[in-house]
């Protein structure tokens, strides 16, 4: 490594965390010792770079050069109706707005009507509400994850979603981070966060949706952490459109207690540089999990998804399906780890990563891992990467179908797998229709 990128690299550090130094702001002394400890573990671990395994195909470059500027910035959002305009924000649902990492009381909706839920954001419960100081930070890696770190340190404020035992949430709850860049006061920091506490035999759908708007660059740094109780519910979406200019990187750490079940699906489909991280682990018997992903990527472009599920306990049962689509000369990476502890026996656990090449240029470099440590057990992994088949393509053309909706249609086909899994109607749909736009310009 030469001592450009070295100088690159350290200034780059120590900017974010010169931002993340902070004032106390009324906040409980447990929350600022937490903040304290996270920031130095910043400061020790620093930006990764492809020497570490984890990034070892993931260039951090475009987050490096960024110059920045603040870690958030004051909004000028105009108002409900300019959110209405963007996709992905309005799901006819009870709904939590932050802009530019602050929570909007103006922009949200419904978030009071709820029984047996409580909504909000995290900063005005961090003294009260148990919870938050129960599981903030605890499902994170943050002691390992210099990006985990750096969000516990200087997240302004996040989502909150704690639901009684017992109770069914009938409508899925929203969350929506808006990211606002007027291109002119230089790249900016902003750090989302969701708290999700599901009680015993609860049941709730949630959409966290990473939304981008205007022009110029920005780096959004996102976590989200969700505690299963026994035999709870829980249904997780989390869709990235992220401004093209822009870099996400996210980290999902989840535990699952006694027959619990949770799906997480992850849609990326913005975004310059994208790194998707999930830690799911069971920590009780009987448990379920899906993991579903779709990444879209074009141009130059580079998408990478990192998961891990640990069976820790017996009896859990684990599904992944992971798909990517590129154009151009976009790059795609995804790593997928299933650990099965030695305790860990009768796990059934089946995990599958596709994708399609629509160009010479466009390059994925994929990993599914096994780790085993106990005998009793049924566990797969498999991987592909290829273009469309040509005979399925001129199949098509036999019955009257021009090439290029041939082409479309049975791409369309390769990620609906994934489009179809998703439970919330209105959700489906406009992923649907993004795909729809998208994809005639890539074929």
């Amino acid at each position: 490594m030469t001592e450009a990128v070295l100088e690159t690299k350290k200034n780059a550090a120590m900017k974010l965390a010169g931002l993340a130094r902070r004032e106390a702001n009324g906040e409980p002394d447990w929350l600022l010792d937490l903040r304290g400890k996270a920031l130095d573990q910043f400061q020790v671990k620093g930006l990764p770079d492809r020497k570490v395994e984890a990034w070892r195909d993931t260039d951090l470059g475009r987050l490096k050069a960024m110059d920045f500027q603040s870690s958030t910035r004051e909004s000028d959002f105009g108002g409900v109706e300019r959110l209405e305009d963007l996709r992905f924000a309005s799901l006819d649902c009870p709904r939590l707005v932050f802009v530019n990492g602050r929570f909007s009381t103006e922009l949200s909706s419904d978030a009071d009507s709820l029984g047996g839920v409580t909504l909000g954001g995290i900063a005005k419960q961090a003294d009260a509400n148990g919870s938050v100081r129960a599981h903030l930070g605890e499902l994170s890696k943050w002691q390992d994850n210099a990006f985990d770190a750096l969000n516990l340190a200087m997240f302004e404020d996040g989502a909150l979603i704690e639901v009684q035992g017992g109770i069914e949430v009938e409508k899925p709850i929203h969350v929506v981070f808006v990211n606002l860049s007027n291109g002119q006061n230089g790249p900016f920091v902003v750090n989302p966060r969701v708290l999700v506490v599901a009680g015993e035999s609860s049941k709730v759908s949630i959409i966290e949706s990473h939304l981008g708007s205007g022009e110029g660059s920005y780096f959004s740094n996102a976590v989200t952490e969700i505690v299963t109780g026994d035999n709870a519910t829980v249904d997780h979406y989390k869709v990235q459109l992220e401004l093209e200019s822009a870099v996400h990187i996210s980290s999902l750490g989840s535990v699952q207690e006694r027959d619990s079940n949770l799906r997480t699906t992850v849609i990326t489909l913005g975004g310059g540089l994208v790194r998707n991280e999930i830690n799911s682990v069971f920590a009780g018997e009987g448990g379920w999990s899906e993991l579903n992903g779709l990444y879209l990527v074009d141009e130059d472009h580079h998408v990478d998804n990192f998961t891990r599920i640990g069976h820790e306990k017996a009896h859990c049962d684990s599904r992944e399906m992971y798909r990517g689509i590129l154009a151009d000369s976009a790059r795609a990476v995804f790593r997928g780890r299933i650990v099965v502890s030695e305790g860990a026996q009768q796990t059934d656990s089946k995990q599958t990563n596709n994708n399609l090449l629509l160009s010479d240029r466009a390059l994925v470099n994929t990993k599914p891992q096994l780790e085993i440590y106990a005998d009793d057990v049924k566990c797969t992994h498999g991987a592909t990467v290829g273009q469309l088949d040509d005979d399925a393509v001129f199949y098509l053309q036999t019955r009257g179908i021009s090439k290029e909706d041939a082409r479309v249609m049975l791409i369309y086909a390769f990620a609906g797998e994934v489009v179809n899994r998703v439970g919330v109607e209105r959700l489906r749909e406009e992923l649907d229709s993004h795909l729809l736009k998208w994809l005639p310009r890539c074929v």
